[in-house]
């Protein structure tokens, strides 16, 4: 079954307040894979809806790393990426907007392109609020309604 939500769905989802998990440190521990270190962890909304946040930095490269948030349908077993956090990996085109830019950028998935059959966070915006998987994620978790579990969780981001 092919996901799909509407921009208010997305919205919705990214502002759901989120409660990160207490096992989150600031600088997370990756676990090893072939050519890059990766973490995962399922997260809960306060609405019932699940996420799942990933953490991922290239071995060769420090400026290529993801910071992603996905959403986990109930009725589906394909996730779907509501926002990713992106390094500089590789030149990135928007196709409907025609802009094609290599930078630190934020994908952020949306209907319209969804309509044309692209993956659903193909729209990508250039940003310089982080250079680096550590201060990437600190804009995830201020900008898609993480909550903070405790005191010193807090002084962690």
């Amino acid at each position: 079954m092919v996901v799909r939500y509407t921009d208010a769905e997305i919205e919705e989802m990214i502002k759901e307040p989120k409660t990160l998990p207490t096992d989150l440190p600031a600088v997370p521990k990756l676990n090893r894979k072939r050519g890059h270190t990766e973490k995962q962890y399922d997260i809960d909304g306060t609405r019932g809806n699940k996420y799942r946040l990933i953490l991922r930095q290239c071995d060769a490269n420090p400026i290529d790393f993801s910071a992603i948030l996905m959403h986990i349908p109930s009725d589906s077993n394909q996730l779907f990426t509501l926002r990713r956090y992106n390094g500089k990996h590789g030149q990135h085109s928007n196709s409907i907007e025609g802009e094609e830019f290599y930078d630190f950028h934020v994908h952020k998935a949306t209907e319209r392109y969804q309509d044309l059959g692209a993956d659903e966070e193909s729209f990508a915006e250039i940003t310089d609020r982080y250079n680096d998987l550590h201060t990437a994620l600190a804009c995830m978790i201020e900008d898609c309604g993480f909550v903070l579990p405790d005191e010193d969780q807090r002084r962690l981001f």
